[in-house]
């Protein structure tokens, strides 16, 4: 029998955006010491001649490391979210950039596997597609995105600013679990449609040989505690091109343009701008997460471009999943999604 949550969820991570958008909980300024120990990581790294990707043993940062536990805790079992600014950008390369953000990203747990090609650390910038295109994913476009998780169960995503848009683009969070209280106060029956599997396509992520779409629901529970797996529609609609038995049915089309009316409230999100060297890590189970259509600049040096990282906490503080997703988390616990003997 399915496990579902009918009374009100209360628990850190079920907020209302306005009331934390102030909250200096979700905000880390790194101080003068922090930076001076991330140049001298940085300067071991490049003199040992590392390359991404490498262990955090590679990129000592004993103090901040400690901070950076208590933060990442605040993201686990608090608010869900933590944006840390204050990295000088205009010190660094891209590169350079790059080598700090997985040494942080390695403190912070595993990074995985992003997509087919095996990003370990992904770029998240215009590549000239759009969401028409089915095998295309949201962070290759300019596109508005409405509110989801990243694909796998992954415990932890962030993102670190290398350049912003020339204009939009901005950053929407809202909680899951605050979601999840309006729809079962405003419409339990289409709060229950949710907890059944959903058709999803891989929109050409699948591991070779594999099916090229998946089933999960949109909301699991286990042991009381609900997990958010909400996807974007457009992986949802695609999945009809495998056969029209996969094709959403109304109920559940219902049920997800109730979830996205409610996220989008402006009593319910959070919203942020970017500023470039802005590091911002979020709960991929619990916080849902949105991007504004953005404007680009026509020189390629000038296009917004984010790092992103997916990470997996070690298993004393990873989240026990509901069985129904026992194979989603199996990629996770491999390493993340598969790299295809084709992918580029």
């Amino acid at each position: 029998m399915v496990e579902i949550i009918h009374e009100p969820i209360t628990s850190p991570d079920a907020w209302l955006g306005p009331d934390i958008q102030n909250d200096a909980r979700w905000l880390y300024e790194l101080t003068r010491d922090d930076v001076a120990e991330l140049d001298a990581a940085l300067e071991g790294v490049k003199s040992a001649g590392a390359e991404i990707p490498f262990s955090a043993e590679i990129f000592p940062i004993p103090t901040f490391g400690t901070k950076l536990d208590e933060l990442v805790s605040r993201v686990s079992d608090g608010l869900g979210v933590i944006l840390i600014r204050g990295l000088p950008r205009e010190r660094y390369s891209d590169e350079e950039c790059a080598l700090i953000y997985w040494g942080i990203g390695t403190h912070a747990g595993r990074p995985v596997s992003q997509n087919s090609r095996g990003h370990l650390l992904g770029h998240v910038t215009d590549e000239g597609k759009t969401l028409n295109d089915p095998n295309a994913r949201g962070y290759q476009t300019r596109n508005k995105l409405d509110f989801h998780c990243d694909q796998l169960p992954v415990d932890l995503l962030g993102l670190l600013c290398l350049r912003k848009s020339k204009s939009g683009g901005a950053s929407y969070l809202v909680s899951a679990p605050a979601v999840h209280n309006v729809l079962g106060a405003e419409r339990p029956d289409l709060l229950e449609a949710l907890y059944n599997p959903f058709h999803i396509d891989w929109r050409g992520d699948h591991p070779d040989g594999g099916q090229p779409w998946y089933d999960s629901p949109m909301f699991s529970a286990h042991k009381g505690r609900l997990t958010a797996r909400i996807t974007s529609r457009e992986f949802m609609e695609s999945a009809a091109r495998y056969g029209d038995e996969l094709a959403l049915t109304d109920v559940q089309r219902e049920a997800l343009n109730l979830l996205q009316e409610i996220s989008n409230r402006e009593e319910m999100r959070l919203q942020m701008h970017f500023q470039e060297g802005d590091m911002q890590f979020i709960n991929n189970h619990a916080i849902l997460h949105a991007r504004e259509a953005y404007e680009d600049y026509d020189d390629p040096k000038l296009k917004r471009h984010l790092l992103r990282v997916w990470i997996a906490f070690r298993d004393d503080r990873r989240r026990e999943l509901a069985p129904i997703l026992a194979e989603r988390d199996a990629f996770v616990r491999q390493g993340g999604i598969p790299k295809q003997a084709a992918a580029a």
